[in-house]
């Protein structure tokens, strides 16, 4: 049995109970959810309070708590832990601002999601952007998440949604471009 399909059938173990599952599925899925909370710092300001180490254990530690989750595959899960993260990040530096009263955390994008300029945007900022373009356009949404915070690849967030890489492009150039125009006007 492949990484993949363990991870499948662990998932699928989670979702009937099985009290040792989350426990076997901790080291087949842990470098893939280091490499996404990699991944999620690499935007964050260097200076940043929370380590990627322990944004994977808080970040597990949700996705294997949940009782009404009922985990399809591999790519179901780690669509969720990317969604997980950012929601993580994004209360964290809610929480700060409030302490510090200060403009918030502050993430520089990258070529995936670019302005122009090495510009750098208000992780709530973009977390209100990116819930506006939900709003409007729920696939676009989850491409931006998925590539921009989940670091994955064309090829990658295709087969987390069950699309085709074309498609994936074509809505993730009309995503940038309208988080672009709603970012600038901010």
């Amino acid at each position: 049995m492949s990484d993949r399909e363990e991870v499948t059938a662990l998932l699928q173990e989670i979702n009937e109970g099985a009290a040792s599952a989350p426990e076997k599925l901790l080291p087949l899925v842990y470098d893939e959810l280091r490499r996404l909370a990699q991944s999620y710092m690499k935007n964050e300001r260097p200076d940043h309070t929370l380590q990627a180490t322990a944004l994977v254990h808080d970040a597990y530690i949700r996705l294997v708590d949940w009782e009404n989750v009922s985990w399809q595959n591999r790519a179901h899960f780690f669509s969720v832990a990317a969604q997980v993260m950012r929601n993580i990040l994004v209360n964290h530096a809610v929480k700060r601002k409030a302490q510090k009263r200060d403009f918030g955390q502050r993430i520089e994008l990258t070529e995936e999601i670019s302005f122009g300029g090495g510009r750098e945007i208000d992780i709530i900022e973009l977390n209100e952007a990116l819930e506006a373009l939900e709003a409007i356009e729920p696939t676009q949404a989850k491409i931006v998440e998925l590539r921009f915070f989940g670091g994955l690849s064309i090829d990658e967030t295709a087969h987390a949604l069950n699309t085709s890489p074309a498609t994936v492009k074509r809505e993730w150039a009309i995503a940038k471009t309208w988080l672009y125009r709603r970012l600038k006007n901010d």
